[in-house]
């Protein structure tokens, strides 16, 4: 076992955070809020102290395996969020830590579940940290770094980390060295950002509202900074919300290929024909599901493409309170909630592509009843899938279903309803955020009690990194040397 590398990434990790916090010091120095000076400040101050372990350490091997990949990927998400909860905490803003951790993680898990009750009393410098932690999860701590600091020297062995924390049932480099893809990556990222930052300004929404609603939709994570999330925003501002949140929940190597103009392949991915086909008929579903309770049904046609929308893309934004609405729109979006977005977006959920997988191999397998003799494979893409994705991909859903029993039953101490338990569960290991009842879009998790909101901090960690690294990190196999 690597230690000393997986300190390293660790200590990296640290550092850019150090400096990702600078903005949200600023801001809280420029507003006067002597708090959040303080507490932004001393979590520089500790994460860029703790960061020069690794110079004492320094690794002898810098190769990662595939197990060490998993098991830093795991810790990194662990220690990033643990000190990123420090602002909130030192600065009295959340006065229990256990809060302050929930808040993180929901945010770096592009998850969106809150706790706050009076959100617009929160200082601005905080409520922009809140925010960027949206961003700098949705495409991945990790991927960030790979993607500013050349730490492999042209080794591919830290792919292993990319594959741990990039989600889908299979990752791969966009191009041959892993540094390029990462930019790439984050290229496309930054600048879909920016773009949707402009148009937001165009439609009149302030800069610093116009930022921040920017990196909720870009991590599709959810934090708004107003208690009605983008509610009392225009139609025009909304819609450009819509637009987005469906954008960062496509593949981000169908963007690759557009800037490669080969239009074929994209129109050809099956992945997302299928994410744009269960939208498409979501969204028109729910429309006439909720007519009546709209004036029209362009009104009707407006709230349910932004709420499938952001349900699906597992963003979290509102413009309705959906536990209003009929028992079969709100079913529909909690069957939503379980698809999720494209591997390889920032979204979360199951994926759509483990959904047709799952689709191919069980019409796979009913072939092989009816012709036991006959050899049949899954294709996607016109490419043959291999027999260990398509294990994986079930193994993956056998720990899903039991992470989510499980989950339901610890916080059913709690004895809430048990919609609240049960679409709470659901939200965060899916990294929606709202769910249903008393987690409602127009509610939070204030409530719940604090082992409860462990197991739900818990379940987005796990959900954001695909259940497995955060698994392996109770597997004693994993930690021993050879």
């Amino acid at each position: 076992m690597n230690y000393r590398m997986i300190l390293r990434l660790i200590c990296y990790i640290l550092r850019v955070e150090a400096v990702c916090l600078l903005p949200s010091l600023l801001i809280s120095f420029f507003s006067g809020e002597t708090g959040a000076v303080i507490g932004t400040a001393a979590t520089i101050v500790i994460s860029a102290l703790l960061s020069l372990t690794s110079f004492l350490l320094p690794p002898r091997d810098k190769q990662i395996s595939a197990r060490e990949g998993f098991l830093s990927v795991a810790l990194c998400w662990v220690v990033v969020s643990l000190i990123g909860a420090l602002p909130f905490y030192i600065s009295g803003a959340v006065p229990s830590y256990i809060d302050c951790l929930f808040e993180t993680v929901s945010g770096f898990t592009t998850t969106g579940a809150s706790i706050l009750i009076d959100i617009e009393a929160m200082p601005m410098g905080l409520l922009y940290w809140r925010s960027f932690t949206h961003w700098l999860g949705g495409m991945g701590v990790l991927v960030f770094l790979l993607a500013v600091i050349p730490m492999g020297k042209g080794k591919n062995s830290l792919l292993h980390v990319m594959r741990a924390e990039s989600p889908g049932p299979q990752v791969d480099k966009l191009v041959p060295k892993l540094q390029d893809s990462a930019k790439i990556l984050y290229t496309i990222y930054i600048g879909l950002t920016l773009l949707q930052i402009v148009l937001l300004l165009l439609g009149g929404m302030p800069l610093f509202d116009s930022v921040t609603t920017a990196f909720g939709t870009a991590g599709t994570g959810g934090f708004g900074i107003k208690a009605d999330s983008l509610m009392g925003y225009s139609h025009y501002l909304q819609g450009v919300c819509t637009v987005f949140m469906a954008l960062f929940g496509v593949n981000f190597s169908i963007f690759y290929l557009l800037l490669l103009r080969q239009f074929m392949k994209v129109l050809k991915n099956q992945e997302l024909l299928l994410y744009l086909g269960i939208m498409l008929g979501s969204l028109l579903i729910i429309a006439f599901d909720i007519l009546p309770q709209y004036e029209n049904i362009g009104e009707a046609l407006h709230q349910a493409a932004f709420q499938v929308s952001s349900i699906m893309t597992t963003t979290g934004f509102a413009t309705a309170d959906f536990n209003q609405w009929p028992a079969l729109s709100k079913t529909l979006l909690v069957l939503l909630m379980f698809v999720g977005a494209c591997a390889g977006s920032t979204g979360g959920g199951i994926k759509v592509a483990r959904v047709l997988l799952l689709m191919k191999a069980g019409r796979r397998n009913v072939k092989r009843m009816l012709r036991p003799r006959s050899v049949s494979q899954v294709h996607m893409d016109g490419q043959t899938v291999g027999e260990e994705v398509v294990q994986n991909t079930h193994s993956y859903l056998a720990l899903y279903m039991a992470i989510m029993v499980l989950s339901v039953f610890l916080i059913a101490l709690d004895e809430f309803s048990l919609e609240t338990n049960a679409t709470a569960v659901i939200a965060c290991l899916n990294n929606i955020g709202p769910g249903l009842d008393m987690v409602g879009p127009m509610g939070s998790f204030s409530a719940f009690s604090w082992h409860s909101k462990l197991v739900l901090t818990f379940d987005m960690l796990a959900g954001r990194l695909e259940l497995f690294p955060m698994i392996m990190l109770f597997v004693p196999l994993a930690w021993k040397r050879t």
